[in-house]
């Protein structure tokens, strides 16, 4: 392409892809921190840090020159061969595991939440030996078949039946509604701690606490799906270490890498039930995603950033509560850390464009609400500019 704007490279992805992402009207071609530019040179806040992924804002260096030297290093090495990167990470995620729930465990690593997801199935299966699952409803856990069986929204599914089933769907934060659906025949139990596309709607610590003593009694798995809540999101490792309630098995991914491809189930050792070649991945712990996932989490340390989640998250929730009292428009703000909701009284999508004109990039989450979900480590003044657009974009 001999000249590229905004709209000359949105028609090129819409002239030779399949369209399953409608576009938001620009094209961003570079990132620095919490900055994204477009291909005219316009600047934004990121606060989606690309749903999610870049938990350390964009092109952070430590984790750029990490992946940078491992590619001129070692960029493919699949698991029948050892790698010390690959070995690094596990030996980190699953101290990581130990030091929450108390419990050994083991890592399978794979490329993205949705395998995750799919290897959560596969490993219920074969711990129990039993096919059935529950979920909640407004949860979102993928798109592959196994994933979407246990996603919510039904305009994803339907046109793909029959999935993998069968899925009983239960209320979320509703006790009695789980114990109802979970019997003999449960392999798992998937859950999020907060729910990223169900509206960040967190979960009450009774409703956990709950569902940890009914899959005990059944004997089935608890599956703590992490992909969004953690990797530090919330102010915590896992999410659900707010609680002090161990699952059976999590699911990784999204900023885990820092920008690279990454995804992993860590599981407590005692339900790992996989057999030699039951499962695998081509790509799946390749030497390249290790190193960002690695170096994102040498960064993390070094910059303690998860008790500045928690100090700046209590900041930005309180100053978006002063916000709400200004603007009859906002119904609630909710979420953790700084994963964060903002509810409308009205469709959200209007106010989404209005902040991207004015340089904020934001995300909805259902049909009402604004999600927030900015780099860990954004400066203050940044988190001060995105309150001054939604100010400005709000009505009162």
């Amino acid at each position: 392409m001999s000249e590229s704007t905004n709209a000359s490279l949105i028609a090129s992805e819409m002239a030779h892809e399949m369209g399953v992402y409608p576009k938001r009207g620009i094209a961003l071609v570079r990132g620095a921190g919490s900055q994204v530019w477009d291909a005219e040179g316009k600047q934004y806040l990121d606060f989606t840090s690309g749903i999610g992924i870049a938990i350390l804002g964009h092109n952070h260096p430590q984790v750029a020159d990490a992946i940078a030297q491992q590619a001129h290093t070692l960029m493919a090495c699949n698991e029948s061969f050892a790698n010390d990167q690959r070995a690094r990470l596990e030996e980190r995620l699953t101290t990581l595991w130990r030091a929450a729930t108390s419990a050994p465990g083991k890592v399978f690593l794979c490329n993205s939440g949705t395998e995750a997801i799919e290897a959560a199935i596969k490993l219920a299966r074969a711990k129990t030996g039993r096919k059935n699952f529950v979920a909640a409803m407004n949860a979102f856990h993928g798109r592959s078949s196994g994933s979407l069986s246990l996603t919510f929204k039904p305009k994803y599914r339907e046109r793909f039946e029959p999935l993998l089933g069968p899925v009983t769907r239960v209320r979320y934060n509703d006790i009695e509604s789980l114990r109802a659906a979970v019997n003999s025949d449960t392999a798992a139990v998937f859950l999020e701690v907060i729910q990223g596309e169900g509206g960040i709607r967190p979960a009450t610590a009774e409703y956990l606490q709950a569902a940890r003593d009914i899959c005990t009694q059944a004997g089935c798995l608890l599956v703590f799906d992490g992909i969004q809540t953690d990797v530090g999101r919330t102010g915590k490792f896992f999410a659900f270490e707010h609680f002090g309630i161990s699952p059976d098995a999590v699911t990784l991914a999204k900023g885990l890498g820092g920008g690279a491809p990454i995804g992993a189930l860590i599981a407590s050792e005692s339900v790992c039930a996989f057999k030699p070649l039951e499962h695998g991945s081509t790509f799946g712990g390749n030497p390249l995603a290790c190193a960002g996932a690695n170096a994102t989490l040498d960064a993390m340390e070094k910059e303690n950033l998860l008790a500045h989640v928690r100090s700046e998250g209590e900041w930005l929730f309180s100053r978006l509560r002063e916000l709400a009292s200004r603007h009859s428009c906002i119904a609630e703000v909710r979420g953790k850390g700084l994963m964060v909701g903002v509810e409308l009284k009205m469709e959200s999508k209007a106010f989404l464009q209005a902040a991207q004109l004015r340089g904020l990039l934001v995300l909805a989450s259902g049909e009402t609400v604004i999600r927030l979900l900015p780099p860990l480590n954004t400066p203050r003044a940044d988190f001060e500019r995105a309150l001054q657009i939604l100010d400005e974009v709000l009505p009162a």
